[in-house]
């Protein structure tokens, strides 16, 4: 279980986290929704140990960051526990798809890769799919294959809680749906806690066991997807008017209020089965 006691975090002295607590159980995927620059990413960071805590502490397992601390080398323990797969990633450099993710086992660059990490790294791309871009560049992928690679090196950590900041945006529906089928395997099979950013409301209600809902940087409600989400909630987080459906699994669908065009449905046709 990862605990968030009373989090704040401020950047140039402006807060952008603030006063957030939750229980994040192991097993489950918790998705961060809420609107562009709400402190989605900055929580994340945060978790990681990139940016201090201004106020309260962050537990996971018998480990706890404490304000005022930013997991450096002192707190090599603290980062050993998660795997962090950015919004931004840089992927210019001149490795394969196969060593990359390789390198994802160390967390750091390495002067050399045993042949028991690269079969590992190669039955992570068999999982994530994309094995026959193991000889590739990086640099030569585009955005979907980078993301799915990516997915393949936080796998590589075998952490015990991953971190994914919007790791879907630069697929299509079949390959968000086929990574976050992965996520979910990943994330039950071997009782990992993951947070991950979606922008996708019905992503996030179909895929997450617990939905943080963040708005100006504060905690507005958590829970069950089934349990929280109604159109007065999306509403004032957004700002937008919606309805709420149910699919026949009876996960909640969320659409513009009105009559959507027909181009709507068509987009959802993945997602309602």
């Amino acid at each position: 279980m990862m605990v968030l006691d009373n989090i704040s975090v401020e950047r140039g002295g402006q807060v952008i986290v603030r006063d957030l607590s939750a229980r994040l159980e192991a097993g489950q995927i918790h998705a961060i929704i809420g609107p562009n620059g709400t402190g989605k990413t900055t929580l994340l960071r945060a978790i990681f140990g990139d940016l201090p805590l201004a106020a309260g502490a962050i537990g996971l397992g018998d480990r706890r960051l404490q304000t005022g601390e930013r997991a450096g080398r002192h707190r090599r323990d603290w980062r050993d526990r998660f795997a962090y797969m950015p919004q931004d990633t840089a992927a210019d450099i001149a490795l394969s798809v196969l060593e990359v993710v390789a390198l994802g086992r160390f967390g750091r660059l390495s002067l050399r890769i045993d042949d028991e990490t690269l079969d590992l790294a190669m039955t992570r791309l068999h999982q994530a799919g994309i094995a026959h871009l193991a000889g590739r560049e990086i640099a030569s992928l585009s955005g979907g294959q980078r993301q799915m690679a990516l997915f393949a090196q936080v796998l590589m950590r075998e952490p015990r809680a991953m971190l994914l900041d919007e790791p879907v945006s630069a697929l299509d529906l079949k390959h968000q749906v086929a990574l976050l089928d992965l996520v979910r395997q990943e994330t039950r099979a071997n009782g990992r806690v993951t947070l991950v950013v979606l922008h996708d409301l019905n992503l996030a209600c179909q895929y997450a066991d617990n939905l943080l809902v963040i708005s100006d940087g504060a905690l507005k409600a958590t829970g069950a997807p089934d349990d929280i989400v109604t159109p007065k909630l999306i509403s004032e987080t957004y700002g937008v008017a919606v309805e709420v459906l149910r699919d026949r699994r009876g996960n909640p669908v969320i659409q513009p209020a009105g009559d959507p065009p027909l181009e709507h449905f068509k987009t959802l046709e993945g997602i309602i089965a």
